[in-house]
């Protein structure tokens, strides 16, 4: 699905100095993948998350996706592409204050000429999925911070996405609902959508099947997840909500 060759990135500050953020990339990330990438602060993480999201262009090397050479893509040529096969989740969620549920979800068909019926029943199954139908009328202001991150999955997935990017998913949240907002991400792997996730939690990374540690602009090193290994993350997270939910109760 995704073959990064050599990607490099430069940023030119103030039209004099030249910064580099990307010295040399090389990634491959086939359908139904899951990767989590990590690294320190300034590794490079957002600027390649950046790139595969194709809001940003690499200054040399070859971004290949569905086997189409991104370089060879016009601006409205990638827009259309984003808005049909690949989302964004991000950390602040990015909903609209004063839009209702249901309309903050049908928002992204807007630009997929979406009949107006099969809009609401699309958004409805969307929610479904994220265990909030129930709140179709409620506005932001009226939900926790978890509740708000479904809202923000079911907003991605609504266009039948096959490429899912997630930044920091689970940064503004606790355990117990970092495991339930992990759950739906492995649900959707499983029915197939790529799945490709910053995170700076450790144990969060052991849900994906790839973890690509990245520093200074570099792979560090990819390591592969077993199935042994992301039951027992499973588990271990688990059993720390658990703790964490005891400890609160005998408060």
């Amino acid at each position: 699905m995704i073959e990064l060759k050599n990607i490099k990135k430069d940023y030119m500050i103030w039209n004099e100095v030249m910064t580099k953020v990307l010295f040399g990339i090389d990634l491959t990330i086939h359908d139904g993948d899951f990767f989590a990438i990590m690294g320190p602060s300034w590794s490079g993480k957002s600027t390649l998350m950046n790139i595969l999201w194709l809001l940003d262009t690499p200054t040399s090397g070859e971004y290949i996706l569905d086997g189409v050479k991104l370089p060879e893509m016009t601006e409205n040529e990638k827009a259309q592409l984003r808005s049909r096969k690949i989302w964004f989740v991000f950390q602040a969620f990015n909903l609209i204050p004063r839009m209702k549920i249901i309309d903050q979800v049908m928002l992204p068909m807007f630009y997929q000429w979406v009949p107006k019926w099969d809009e609401t029943a699309r958004a409805i199954a969307a929610l479904e999925k994220v265990w909030l139908a129930h709140k179709v009328n409620s506005k932001p202001n009226q939900l926790s911070w978890w509740e708000q991150q479904r809202i923000a999955i079911a907003r991605a997935i609504v266009t039948n996405p096959t490429l899912i990017l997630a930044d920091e998913p689970t940064g503004n949240l606790d355990t117990k609902t970092s495991i339930e907002i992990m759950n739906i991400f492995t649900q959707l792997n499983k029915e197939g959508i790529t799945i490709v996730m910053v995170t700076h939690e450790p144990d969060i990374a052991q849900f994906a099947r790839h973890n690509v540690h990245m520093r200074d602009g570099l792979v560090e090193r990819i390591h592969i997840n077993t199935d042994k290994g992301i039951k027992e993350a499973w588990e271990t997270k688990r059993q720390a909500a658990n703790i964490k939910e005891e400890k609160k109760s005998k408060q």
